[in-house]
């Protein structure tokens, strides 16, 4: 009931500015140890029955960050201490972007969606690189004083997993665009603990061509030998939209095995605009963009349905795509999802949405 109020009166400001607001807010409260463990005995809930090991990895509960909130990772001990089990950077270009213009970001609350076409906008695959290291070395140091101290209250159960979603930057042709998520890859390796490839956002002109089978097959195979090269690979998975078709699908899924991919993010957003509450002179007011939250539901489980039934069950996927309950996860989990990623609903349900699910679970 209190997030609902002071959801109303938020969305009464630009959605980018509430954004920043809400999130530097909740990073300038955490840095009071006091605040910060109030927090985390109010937003985290753990339980073995939640752990999972999915592509060799170990999280601590299925209920993760998508990427495009945390797009520089400035905020990644906050999130973590509200409950989730892992978080998607990113997604991270070589160069440094603004993205598009403002306004970029808009909802729609009677349909409990977002439309965005943000662009890519973040800080660069450099400046990301050096804050990750400088949050690894701060978090290593704490664990070791946290695990030597007497308290009850252990604010890092476990690892916490941090997702690379990696892009390649506007003015790049697309045929150069291998050299961008190499380029990525290679400079977040050592910073993070699994990668995604972003082909499937739509505010970026001409990425979505790059799910074209030939295109995707240059750029993930280039990205395997990279990986292969070091003596401990990172998974390696594929993030697509949800608006392919079967026979779209049905490659990426060749390509999966082909190319031998860790898993599949399914979904990103839509360019669809069917059956909104929404008055449709607001949408086209609004224009283009990604569409996200509660519209994406059954559209992405459908996505994810199809690759577990048409994979045999063999590739992994985080589901993404109107998330806001534990029952919306349950679907996600019963239609064969390894993980879930939510994003908009965190705006519309508030920070115990991480909890609520888990305890849901």
């Amino acid at each position: 009931m209190f997030y609902a109020a002071l959801r109303n009166l938020l969305f009464l400001f630009p959605p980018e500015d509430v954004h920043h607001f809400a999130m530097n807010s909740l990073k300038t409260t955490s840095k009071i140890p006091f605040t910060k463990k109030i927090a985390a005995k109010s937003f985290q809930y753990n339980h073995s029955l939640l752990q999972r090991n999915v592509f060799g990895l170990q999280f601590k509960n299925p209920v993760g960050l998508g990427a495009g909130f945390d797009k520089n990772a400035l905020y990644l001990s906050e999130l973590e201490t509200l409950g989730f089990g892992f978080v998607e950077i990113g997604t991270v270009t070589p160069e440094p972007q603004s993205g598009n213009e403002k306004p970029r970001l808009f909802r729609l609350p009677k349909d409990k969606a977002l439309i965005n076409r943000m662009g890519f906008n973040n800080d660069g695959v450099t400046i990301i690189r050096r804050r990750l290291e400088k949050w690894r070395t701060f978090n290593n140091q704490y664990s070791i004083i946290n695990n030597q101290s007497t308290q009850n209250l252990q604010l890092r159960t476990q690892n916490f997993i941090i997702g690379g979603n990696i892009g390649k930057n506007k003015i790049t042709p697309n045929e150069d665009a291998w050299k961008d998520y190499e380029i990525c890859f290679k400079e977040l390796f050592d910073c993070v603990d699994y990668f995604v490839v972003n082909v499937s956002s739509p505010n970026t002109p001409g990425l979505r061509e790059l799910q074209e089978k030939e295109s995707l097959k240059k750029i993930l195979m280039h990205l395997q030998t990279v990986n292969n090269s070091y003596s401990k690979q990172k998974p390696l998975l594929l993030k697509i939209a949800p608006d392919l078709n079967q026979s779209q699908l049905d490659d990426i899924i060749a390509l999966a095995f082909e190319v031998k991919l860790d898993g599949i993010v399914a979904t990103n957003t839509t360019i669809e605009r069917n059956d909104l509450s929404t008055k449709q002179s607001t949408i086209q007011k609004i224009g283009a963009g990604g569409l996200s939250g509660k519209p994406l539901q059954k559209k992405s489980t459908q996505v994810l349905d199809y690759i577990i039934q048409n994979s045999g069950n063999k590739i992994p996927v985080i589901a993404s795509g109107g998330i806001f309950t534990g029952e919306d996860a349950k679907e996600k989990f019963n239609a064969g999802a390894s993980l879930v990623q939510v994003w908009t609903g965190f705006i519309y349900e508030g920070p115990s949405i991480a909890k609520n699910i888990n305890k849901s679970l």
